[in-house]
């Protein structure tokens, strides 16, 4: 009972920090419908919360027929080490929007504690690079022999890390994070020169704020409630809610809202206690949906078995 006094004190505080970041205008990190299948990207601590060796790869397709749309691929790795007192991981991640080409590459570390009778407590860094390059030669120039668009723009390696905390046990999950604290944006001037921007600025923090709780509704019936948060000074605050259904073992059933933007269906198989295959439809709200069919997202999920271990009940979160 204390520690739950003290996950719904860390909430409160959470959701007080978030409403009071000043809104505007600035960018989010990539987003993922079913980001709740795998936190590792925006949260370090979440390296070996399955307790075994888990494996992750998911593919966007952002608003399909649109010209330059967003495609991001990002896959994960992570389980418990040292008689599960640490977790390690590796994230990759993949993001083209237009000529724009991104890849992002993170190590992650979790220290774990016991908390309470079946949870446990995470403190998680995350260290990696990112690099980019824009592609304009793959641009078709209106005038031939445009030097402009003719060959690629350099490619540019920045470093970046993060922190994170993670909580969770049989039936609950929260998680609060920084993914990453390094500004490390590119600046293109007309004339093709480059200016990397490469410094740690809280201003530009994307706070993530994440938690669930799973319910027995009955014998062969579970709902999983989940919301995320996330945060940046002079931006919108943006979240997540979503509801899974769990029917018989087998079939994931949801929907998601993601403020101002999509609602989503949801739908997953659980080949196994292991194996997991999910797909997401995102039906946007914003005014971007007069020129797209949608946006398409596949997720495939895979839990290890350990050597004395047994994975009776798939993982829920």
């Amino acid at each position: 009972m204390k520690t739950i006094k003290n996950i719904s004190k860390i909430i409160c505080i959470g959701v007080l920090f978030f409403t009071n970041v000043k809104t505007s205008v600035a960018q989010y990190d990539a987003m993922f419908t079913q980001y709740m299948f795998n936190e590792m990207f925006i949260n370090p601590a979440y390296a070996g919360s399955k307790d075994a060796l888990a494996v992750t790869a998911m593919n966007r397709q952002q608003w399909v027929s649109f010209p330059g749309r967003p495609v991001t691929t990002t896959f994960s790795m992570h389980g418990p080490v040292i008689n599960d007192k640490m977790g390690l991981g590796i994230s990759f991640l993949n993001e083209k929007i237009g000529v724009l080409n991104r890849n992002l590459a993170y190590l992650s570390y979790s220290y774990r504690v016991k908390a309470g009778k079946n949870g446990h407590l995470a403190f998680g860094l995350m260290g990696g690079v990112h690099n980019q390059v824009n592609k304009f030669a793959d641009l078709k120039a209106t005038d031939a022999g445009d030097i402009k668009v003719s060959q690629n723009s350099p490619s540019v390696y920045s470093p970046n890390f993060g922190f994170g905390l993670y909580y969770s046990d049989k039936k609950n999950y929260i998680g609060l994070s920084i993914p990453r604290m390094i500004d490390d944006h590119i600046l293109l001037d007309g004339t093709g020169n480059l200016t990397k921007i490469n410094k740690i600025e809280p201003k530009t923090f994307h706070y993530y704020l994440t938690l669930g709780r799973v319910f027995t509704l009955s014998d062969g019936l579970k709902l999983k409630a989940q919301a995320m948060i996330q945060a940046v000074q002079n931006a919108p605050i943006l979240y997540n809610v979503n509801a899974n259904f769990l029917i018989k073992e087998k079939i994931w059933l949801g929907a998601s809202y993601r403020s101002g933007d999509a609602v989503s269906g949801v739908l997953g198989i659980q080949v196994s206690t292991q194996f997991i295959v999910s797909y997401s439809y995102d039906y946007t709200l914003s005014q971007i949906q007069k020129y797209t069919s949608g946006s398409h997202e596949i997720a495939l999920g895979y839990v290890f078995m350990y050597k004395g271990k047994k994975i009776v009940t798939p993982r829920y979160f």
